[in-house]
């Protein structure tokens, strides 16, 4: 019996194979390809949108941990439909889905995922299926502080700039928050449904950089730009796919925060809390220096 990890080499699914094992769990990385996977920590090839290739990996497992990878929507569907259909062939004993940061458990918010989008079909499917399901849904990532394009000018001028007003609320959380919420859904079937992971209350641009000061030593500032601005830092790094992010902080400026209901977050229903900034910069080593403000190879990939 194992647990199977999708996107094991990744931001979300490294730490958790890391938090498994850690505590003595058998956990399996379900990966395109293995020998990226590294040695000692057992591996086993899967395509996501193939339902046999599914099948067969969670076929007696004891849970499966699945987000689905960024990408083409059109992708994004068919890797829904495909684990949906081998969640119900193969009927593992548990399933966790992480949303990556899209708005599920909201529905008069018009963030909130449409009906036909891939990670609804991935949540009705699969709770549907009569699998004990639970879902993660968390907000904005700390992580993505972590793009060069935000380094930079903390390093360099001490301003994190970013495309929220400073006093714009956000229920911030961070892949080891999320980590936490995955790893004890996985091995403690009593809570399903959806949980949500991040700061009560929101942490403001103001809050996110008087943490960064704290750590790092030095004076940094918050600076709210715009959306278009911030495409045009991003779309270097992220091409065409930097659209959608830009359309999403148009959005969010349009409302009065993000922040997850109290009812089912995770320090409601889990008893777990996100970590303060302080402690999560901490945990990944951020250099505390004002000329080489640099990341530790413990960090993860930013998810805008």
């Amino acid at each position: 019996m194992a647990y199977i990890v999708h996107g094991a080499t990744g931001a979300q699914g490294s730490p958790v194979l890391s938090a498994l094992t850690s505590a003595g769990r058998n956990a399996v990385a379900a990966v395109r390809h293995p020998e990226a996977v590294p040695a000692g920590i057992a591996a086993r090839q899967v395509d996501l949108v193939s339902a046999e290739s599914l099948v067969s990996a969670y076929e007696g497992a004891d849970g499966v941990f699945v987000h689905l990878p960024l990408g083409a929507p059109e992708a994004a569907a068919a890797q829904a439909r495909a684990v949906v259909e081998a969640v119900t062939r193969a009927r593992p004993g548990r399933v966790v889905i992480s949303t990556s940061g899209q708005i599920v458990d909201q529905p008069d918010s018009p963030l909130q995922a449409p009906a036909d989008s891939p990670i609804m079909t991935l949540i009705d499917g699969a709770t549907g299926s009569g699998v004990p399901t639970a879902v993660v849904a968390s907000r904005l990532y700390l992580e993505n502080l972590l793009l060069p394009v935000i380094l930079a000018p903390m390093r360099e001028e001490g301003v994190l700039r970013y495309p929220l007003p400073a006093s714009f609320p956000v229920s911030w959380s961070s892949h080891l928050d999320v980590t936490d919420v995955v790893a004890r859904l996985l091995t403690d079937a009593s809570v399903t449904g959806t949980v949500a992971v991040g700061h009560r209350p929101g942490l403001t641009g103001q809050d996110l950089a008087a943490a960064f000061s704290t750590h790092l030593g030095y004076e940094v500032r918050y600076e709210g730009i715009t959306p278009e601005a911030f495409g045009e830092l991003i779309t270097p790094l992220f091409g065409p796919a930097a659209a959608p992010v830009v359309d999403l902080y148009r959005t969010l400026n349009e409302q009065d925060g993000n922040i997850i209901g109290e009812d089912n977050s995770a320090q409601v229903l889990l008893g777990l809390a996100p970590r303060p900034v302080e402690s999560w910069l901490a945990a990944l080593s951020i250099q505390e220096s004002p000329t080489a403000v640099t990341v530790s190879e413990k960090s993860s990939t930013p998810h805008i």
